[in-house]
């Protein structure tokens, strides 16, 4: 069995927006917390069968060593830095994505497709059902359990007061809320063998066609603050009158 888990990098903190764009040349960059999720599944399926493959990749301009390197700690059994133009709209990320994933198992897909239900910078959630359509494999988002068998996979997601559960056929491709798991944590030995290890490195052929979506501004949550000043003490005990009365 082949499995495969896509890895984005995220700001680890809210990235500043400078003259309507965002500057990441301040931030440091980690593991989107959803990917981590789709990570640890695809690591526990490699456990319930033998002769199973995980393979991390992913796409992006830059070779984001770190995150490879912590998914090679962690425990897949390749890591796989595809360069690619710089992208920002999901279709555009999507294409490149299944691009990647038809390189890489040219003969059979993957049975097994592992996506974050979103990025946590730009959350718009849509790229893993791009990806499936794009490879017409099944897909079902932000599964909360999984259980593979020898021949299909049922999952587990919750909706709106309850839940539905699905037996898909392989392959499929899923993506995963957080919670789905209990992520395992990375030892100093396990960080040291992943260092050893090789990240593969492959490169896919410019787009002939330009994006048809193009971001153009970046806006800031306005956040006001109001401070009130007192010039006696009579008007800030009746202030704090007001709030023991409230509590």
């Amino acid at each position: 069995m082949n499995i495969v888990v896509a890895l984005c990098q995220v700001p680890d903190v809210a990235p500043l927006v400078v003259d309507g764009a965002l500057d990441l040349s301040r931030v440091s960059m980690v593991m989107n917390p959803y990917d981590e999720y789709a990570l640890e599944e695809a690591l526990r399926c490699r456990e319930r069968f033998p002769n199973c493959t995980v393979t991390a990749v992913t796409v992006a301009a830059l070779p984001p060593q770190e995150l490879l390197r912590k998914a090679l700690a962690l425990g897949v059994d390749r890591a796989v830095f595809v360069e690619s133009e710089e992208l920002r709209d999901s279709y555009s990320i999507a294409s490149r994505v299944s691009e990647a994933i038809r390189m890489l198992f040219s003969e059979q897909l993957p049975e097994l497709c592992f996506f974050g239900k979103q990025s946590t910078d730009y959350q718009s959630g849509a790229v893993p059902a791009m990806v499936a359509h794009l490879l017409g494999l099944p897909f079902v988002s932000a599964i909360t359990s999984l259980t593979p068998t020898a021949e299909q996979v049922e999952v587990t997601r919750d909706i709106e007061g309850g839940s539905e559960s699905f037996m898909v056929a392989y392959p499929a491709l899923f993506s995963t809320e957080k919670g789905l798991n209990e992520l395992r944590h990375t030892t100093v030995k396990m960080v040291m063998e992943g260092r050893k290890k090789k990240v593969e490195h492959l490169v896919l052929p410019l787009q002939s066609v330009a994006p048809r979506v193009a971001l153009q501004h970046v806006q800031p949550l306005e956040r006001s603050t109001t401070c009130t000043m007192f010039t006696n003490e009579a008007a800030l005990a009746s202030l704090l009158a007001g709030y023991r009365a409230a509590l």
